[in-house]
């Protein structure tokens, strides 16, 4: 049914009857649609849309495909660009498991005797991200990595009753940006420290870490987590979720609190969203976890059960005792992530793992052979290594764009003339090698 303006022209489609209609603008106490808008000025009632002329439906869709054909995207591009999203072959059936009706129609499930499988698709997820982070509690997913990794130093700053945090220079600036906005308004003091002159003062809630770190090097964890606890404050870490199925667990390393973009393991690259966030951290420090934490239970009959744990926002609970803002569900996209965990299992990531680590370290070792080009940055790498080259980092990444190759991440802010390469087992050699003698032919016509 529609509702009829004054000028003739129907409004957006409302599902009810007229008589629906008409008890509802009953109940609020007025006679008519245009009486419910009466305070909103007139000429802002029915917009005209500046639309051109209607057109069938297969010349839409031809236009609509060209519009799409200007994005380079990858597969049609070969794909070196990493940076916080990455590339990574989803199976088939974890897209499938993903796109079934009760699982794409479900919301927060608030009333756990209707929402049982979502309930066990949460606490699934939970006990993937638990095992993978190596700690002992997970939560059911946040928005995001920055945010969630923003979100542990507020739960830091309030298990340790301290309002400074210290943050390594080597995370990316995306994760310090988010970080500034959460605390703004908290009465937190951000302090930035390079690993090299790690020093943490007593009055220090927690230090914050990412390995691999924004040029790609996995950082110290445990000395981080070693000079963290010396002084009574807690080791945070951001992590690459993919690189944990081969590089020791953070839970491993002592850290006190976890956090990743979960991208990587099942959702796809979506133009930067959206993602979920991952979370995790000792049991000690659960009651200030942000989120929700599903459990598993048995009822009067002895069946097994699943239920909201934990709900610390604060449309659950008071405001003032609340630990966090999140307010939208992840569920869809966590569900994409316990799908492609339980699918690839343990072996399947490590044997991923093992193709980006392998296929980054062949790209990085054959472009440090180019005349003018070098891997300056110095460490252990999982799938990302910094470039330079006798070229700007804008106009070779230019120059392999016009040769359908999406490059790495500008990085001259942190390196002059860097460029930070991603290779995943979605790279193949004939792309590497094409990489390379790509920027071969750039290089020599510098």
């Amino acid at each position: 049914m529609t509702l009829e303006t004054p000028r003739g022209a129907p409004s957006t489609f409302i599902p009810n009857t007229e008589a629906d209609q008409e008890s509802m603008l009953r109940a609020i106490g007025v006679e008519s649609f245009e009486e419910l808008i009466s305070d909103v000025p007139e000429s802002h009632r029915y917009p005209t849309l500046n639309l051109p002329p209607a057109a069938a439906e297969m010349d839409l869709a031809r236009e609509i495909a060209g519009m799409a054909g200007v994005n380079a995207v990858p597969g049609d591009y070969a794909c070196f660009l990493g940076a916080g999203s990455y590339r990574h072959y989803i199976p088939a059936a974890a897209k499938k498991i993903a796109s079934r009706g009760e699982f794409m129609t479900s919301y927060t499930p608030y009333q756990p005797e209707v929402a049982q499988g979502s309930l066990q698709v949460a606490f699934e997820f939970q006990t993937m991200v638990s095992l993978l982070m190596g700690l002992e509690v997970a939560n059911a997913g946040m928005y995001d990595g920055p945010t969630a990794f923003a979100e542990a130093a507020l739960m830091a700053a309030r298990l340790t009753r301290r309002q400074k945090i210290v943050v390594l220079d080597t995370v990316s600036e995306r994760n310090v940006e988010v970080l500034r906005t959460y605390s703004r308004y908290q009465g937190i003091e951000i302090v930035t420290t390079s690993p090299a002159q790690l020093e943490v003062s007593r009055e220090a809630a927690c230090v914050m870490v990412q390995s691999p770190n924004a040029l790609g090097v996995i950082e110290d964890l445990e000395r981080v987590a070693a000079a963290a606890r010396d002084v009574g404050a807690l080791a945070v870490a951001s992590v690459n979720p993919m690189a944990l199925a081969m590089f020791k667990s953070p839970g491993e390393c002592d850290v006190d609190i976890v956090t990743a973009e979960g991208q990587p393991l099942g959702v796809p690259l979506g133009f930067g969203g959206p993602y979920v966030g991952l979370f995790a951290c000792k049991d000690a420090h659960k009651r200030q976890m942000p989120g929700r934490i599903v459990g598993k239970t048995t009822d009067t009959n002895g069946k097994t059960g699943y239920v909201l744990t934990l709900q610390t926002r604060e449309q659950h609970i008071r405001r003032e005792h609340a630990t966090s803002n999140i307010c939208t569900s992840t569920q869809l996209i966590a569900l994409m992530v316990a799908a492609y965990m339980g699918m690839m299992g343990r072996q399947g990531l490590r044997e991923t793992a093992e193709l980006c680590y392998h296929k980054a370290h062949y790209a990085a070792a054959e472009i440090a052979k180019l005349p003018g080009y070098a891997t300056p940055v110095h460490g252990t790498y999982f799938n990302e290594f910094v470039v330079t080259g006798p070229r700007p980092a804008p106009e070779t990444l230019q120059a392999l764009l016009e040769r359908k190759i999406i490059g790495g991440q500008d990085v001259s802010d942190r390196v002059a003339g860097g460029i930070l390469f991603c290779a995943t087992e979605m790279n193949s050699r004939p792309e590497i090698d094409n990489l390379v003698a790509a920027l071969a032919e750039i290089g020599a016509s510098s």
